[in-house]
């Protein structure tokens, strides 16, 4: 069977059934990790909501019970700037396995000042990939113990024209918040393709994969209320944007089958089908800089010093 004809059989309105797995959605209260959620708990799945914020998560769970007819969603406190939280939130868990985790959370700050993590890291590197880097080492064994566990790390189009300063991966030097952002998110995807490698060196049934939502923007979204809203006004003024990019529920569609379908396999990046911007979801190569194995070993060696987890359960 071509990748083609799995294409075309991949229904991103009729998913298959998950009844029986559990997947855990970091940042699930919003944008694509709310749709993301939303998505997967419609295939019977148990959706753990991964965030700090109660109140908003308590919104999220709402919206998707108002739109789902039979939904097992729940609230993991999950503060992913503080990485000595972290170990209590996954026994918070109370799971003998967990199927997938969707590390889709993240921080993002329009101006200065610089900002620091509990731990003294760069917010948003700290929070977007040190905190989800951490995070997968302690979820090891629950993704062992599942049949076929995932780890499915969301990416952004940007990270293709942003390269990775290993000098100054905190941005210590010369903080640009944009920028530091945007470096952020090849530090993401080039950790879920190095998990990917060490998976398979240590021959585990764990996969790791890369998807990309695309152009999502709030305008083209529906409204999930009071989740979010979007006006007729803003959606009509947002129309000829939909020539080159999709509502947030479209951009949690390679995410969402980067976890479900069974043809994916380790190590892809899945994004839109269309100019990688909007459609149906597929596999896409993987940019060169993010997948050179030697920058990724020192990004992997950076991880672990910074977060302490050299000695931590998890591939070598």
């Amino acid at each position: 069977m071509t990748s083609a004809t799995q294409s075309r059989r991949w229904d991103v309105h009729r998913l298959p059934s998950a009844e029986g797995r559990t997947f855990l959605v970091t940042g699930g209260d919003a944008g694509i990790g709310y749709f993301t959620a939303e998505q997967l708990a419609a295939t019977g799945a148990v959706v753990v909501l991964g965030s700090r914020d109660g109140a908003k998560v308590e919104a999220a769970m709402a919206s998707t019970r108002s739109r789902v007819p039979v939904v097992r969603v729940r609230h993991l406190r999950l503060d992913l700037a503080d990485l000595s939280s972290l170990r209590a939130g996954v026994d918070g868990l109370d799971l003998d396995r967990l199927d997938a985790v969707v590390h889709n959370a993240g921080v993002a700050l329009d101006d200065p000042p610089r900002r620091e993590t509990a731990d003294g890291h760069e917010l948003m590197f700290g929070t977007n990939h040190l905190g989800h880097f951490a995070l997968t080492r302690w979820l090891v064994p629950l993704l062992s113990a599942a049949p076929a566990g995932r780890v499915v790390t969301v990416g952004s189009f940007a990270a293709r024209s942003e390269r990775l300063d290993l000098g100054d991966l905190q941005s210590t030097r010369d903080y640009r918040p944009k920028r530091t952002y945007g470096r952020s998110k090849p530090a993401q995807m080039c950790f879920g393709f190095e998990l990917d490698r060490r998976l398979r060196a240590a021959g585990s049934t764990v996969l790791s994969v890369v998807a990309r939502p695309g152009g999502a923007l709030d305008s083209l979204t529906p409204s999930r209320p009071p989740v979010h809203r979007t006006t007729p006004g803003e959606r009509l003024r947002a129309l000829p944007a939909a020539l080159l990019a999709q509502g947030k529920d479209a951009g949690a569609w390679p995410v969402v089958r980067a976890v479900l379908d069974p043809q994916v396999r380790g190590g892809e990046l899945w994004g839109p089908r269309a100019f990688g911007l909007r459609g149906m979801p597929r596999s896409e190569p993987v940019p060169s800089h993010m997948a050179d194995p030697a920058v990724a070993a020192q990004l992997w060696a950076a991880g672990e010093e910074l977060t302490g987890t050299a000695r931590r359960p998890g591939p070598a």
